[in-house]
């Protein structure tokens, strides 16, 4: 098992046993931006550090970013989402007030 953290050396009971990451397809360049925007990659990388964002397609939730990042972590940590007693998220761009996405994830990854 690939672990980032051991359950019986934490101190309070809680261990990171995998991290996983999700981003939208979409990548949009600064000169790409630079057609909507009066701006530059010369004006915004020396003040940001931003070469491309990432922007979400026209359907892409909150949600579906959660539950790819959750199913990558549990790939990650070869882990069975029977056996994950918390699932934390924190956002301020919800889809929905109810339900929260954290049970959204939790349904679709079966935990």
């Amino acid at each position: 098992m690939a672990n980032v953290g051991n359950k019986h050396d934490s101190k309070h009971g809680i261990t990171f046993l995998g991290i996983g990451t999700a981003l939208p397809d979409r990548v949009v360049t600064n000169e790409e931006l630079s057609q909507y925007v009066d701006t530059s990659d010369e004006w915004i990388y020396p003040r940001t550090g931003f070469k491309e964002r990432r922007f979400v397609e026209e359907n892409q939730t909150v949600a579906d970013l959660a539950i790819g990042a959750a199913k990558d972590t549990l790939a990650f940590a070869e882990f069975d989402p029977a056996d994950v007693d918390l699932i934390i998220i924190a956002t301020s761009t919800p889809d929905l007030i109810y339900p929260a996405t954290c049970c959204q994830v939790q349904a679709a990854i079966g935990a």
